[in-house]
């Protein structure tokens, strides 16, 4: 057993299993830099993960499966937007809301296109590019694309005029205000590329899966929010903390057959988010304005 962990199959394992954690985790740190709690990262994996297995499904081609997730999961963060933002109702039940019905919705669609409301058909993976058959074994490009939106995400925020400002409309959008910052459109926009960056994460497990699953999701979207409170609202931290899930879960996959219960095995990673929360979350201070609504007068 200490062999297979310490192994690098495992390591491999280990980030190929962060991706659908970090992605969202990164996604909610700009929405919740810009001071909007998005909750419902959960179902935008879910419509995104859907959107590339019919795209995918339709074109044979995975590229095009990735960009219908992509822009699938930026037009649902964009409803939680408009919804939390430009109608100013509560975020938390905004999200859930959203949540409920990514699940209704891709159940149902996913019976009217392949005459089952659990499961979708097969669609092909990353393995028929061929160019990935000439990278050293283990290189994935989501691994890869991951590390690459991570160093992106720390220069965006807090290099860049916009990330100055995205972060300005989260800690106090009066004073953004009196700068001249147009607080919702800084808003919209961090909840926007939330939804892309979670997009990616459901773009990932539809084509590390093969299919689209009733959902599949099982609960990402949450833990990405642990692990960007964890990661204290910074990008490094929740890609950090998101590995730290990712290894939990790599865990759990060897420990099966080992004679350990299988019910305290897929609760482990479930059970350690709790406790990893419990100990991090009365020491991590969110943005002063995350998740209060901002009223022009």
């Amino acid at each position: 057993m200490l062999d297979s962990i310490l192994s690098v199959a495992f390591l491999w394992q280990t980030l190929r299993i962060s991706v659908p954690y970090a992605l969202p985790a990164l996604g909610a740190t700009f929405s919740e830099r810009g001071g909007v709690v998005n909750i419902a990262l959960e179902g935008i994996l879910l419509m995104s993960a859907f959107a590339t297995t019919v795209g995918t499904f339709y074109s044979g081609e995975p590229l095009i499966g990735i960009l219908c997730g992509i822009t699938a999961g930026g037009l649902t963060a964009l409803l939680h937007g408009i919804t939390s933002v430009t109608f100013k109702a509560d975020q938390i039940v905004s999200g859930i809301a959203i949540n409920l019905f990514a699940i209704g919705v891709t159940k149902f669609s996913c019976q009217l296109l392949f005459s089952s409301s659990s499961n979708s058909a097969r669609i092909v993976g990353m393995e028929q590019w061929e160019f990935l058959s000439s990278l050293p074994s283990g290189i994935n490009p989501f691994v890869v694309a991951t590390v690459v939106l991570v160093l992106l995400s720390n220069f965006v925020l807090f290099r860049t005029t916009f990330g100055l400002r995205l972060r300005a409309v989260g800690e106090h959008p009066e004073a953004a205000e009196s700068l001249g910052v147009n607080v919702a459109s800084m808003r919209l926009m961090g909840v926007l590329i939330s939804g892309v960056l979670a997009g990616l994460g459901g773009s990932w497990l539809a084509l590390d899966q093969h299919n689209f699953t009733d959902g599949m999701s099982a609960g990402r979207g949450f833990i990405a929010l642990a692990a960007m409170i964890i990661g204290k609202w910074n990008p490094t931290g929740a890609a950090v903390a998101s590995l730290f899930f990712g290894v939990a879960e790599s865990l759990t996959i060897q420990l099966q057959g080992s004679g350990v219960p299988t019910q305290f095995i897929q609760a482990m990673p479930y059970v350690l988010t709790m406790v990893v929360l419990a100990g991090f979350i009365g020491r991590s201070t969110p943005p002063a304005a995350d998740g209060i609504s901002y009223d022009k007068e």
